[in-house]
């Protein structure tokens, strides 16, 4: 990758292409930023544009911005023709764009909210999965790596539907990999447990304040970490797929099961 890295115009065209969601921030913009210094070529697609063009400015040619809501299903669906075509051949989706809004109790919680998760965290990520696989599997290569949670895994209150789009994420992984059996297609899920220098808490809390105070006396994971991650899944053999990487800061751990003394 470092020589692929440091070639010349025609050299960039030859690099492999990975397509990220929700690159205009967080986990993306730095998965962008981390697989452009790899060696690849990236799309990097979000709402937000401007970001996308602010990200280009830095990174150079390696890197197209291409401004995409992954609820847009018409658009999810016209994708891969009405990227250029030299961009094309996707080699690698990363299925990052997601939120959690509000940690309200079930019967507290925003309809709304539940459905915005839904048709980003699942929706989005199942027909961004539709429109690259023909592709890859056409081409008998490729790697589709989705972000997960541990909220997928271990409940907690106010999770009631952001877990369940994870949970979701974790089972639609394990199904893949079933259908793929035989193609050298690859799949994986990393599900990042308690994570800071992004946006999410911020989205989900609707509030500045309440946003820092959920990282406050923590050393959370970081988005570089994350990017560190997907890079080092991306450069296993071609024969190793990873299925699932759950990581966790070393300050936080499953909490175990919830037991209320106020009912006996």
């Amino acid at each position: 990758m470092t020589e692929t890295a440091a070639a010349s115009s025609s050299g960039v065209q030859s690099r492999p292409i990975a397509l990220v969601t929700g690159a205009s921030a967080g986990f993306g913009q730095a998965i962008a930023r981390r697989l452009v210094a790899e060696g690849y070529r990236v799309i990097a697609a979000a709402r937000r544009l401007s970001r996308l063009e602010t990200l280009a400015q830095d990174l150079g040619d390696a890197l197209y911005p291409l401004e995409l809501d992954v609820t847009d299903l018409k658009a999810v669906r016209a994708l891969p023709q009405s990227l250029p075509e030299d961009w094309q051949a996707v080699d690698v989706l990363v299925n990052n764009a997601g939120l959690a809004l509000g940690l309200e109790r079930a019967w507290q919680a925003d309809g709304d909210d539940w459905e915005t998760m839904i048709a980003t965290n699942i929706s989005g990520l199942v027909e961004m999965t539709r429109a690259l696989l023909p592709g890859m599997v056409a081409r008998n290569h490729g790697h589709v790596v989705m972000l997960g949670s541990t909220a997928g895994r271990y409940p907690y209150p106010g999770a009631n539907v952001y877990g369940g789009t994870k949970a979701f994420v974790e089972q639609f992984t394990q199904n893949l990999r079933s259908d793929l059996l035989g193609k050298a297609v690859r799949v994986t899920n990393i599900a990042p447990g308690l994570c800071g220098g992004s946006e999410f808490s911020l989205v989900r809390l609707r509030d500045a304040a309440l946003a820092d105070a959920v990282y406050d006396s923590t050393q959370p994971l970081q988005p570089e970490d994350i990017a560190q991650t997907v890079a080092w899944v991306l450069a296993q053999p071609p024969h190793v797929n990873v299925n699932l990487i759950e990581m966790m800061p070393l300050c936080q751990a499953s909490a175990g099961l919830a037991v209320d003394r106020t009912m006996g």
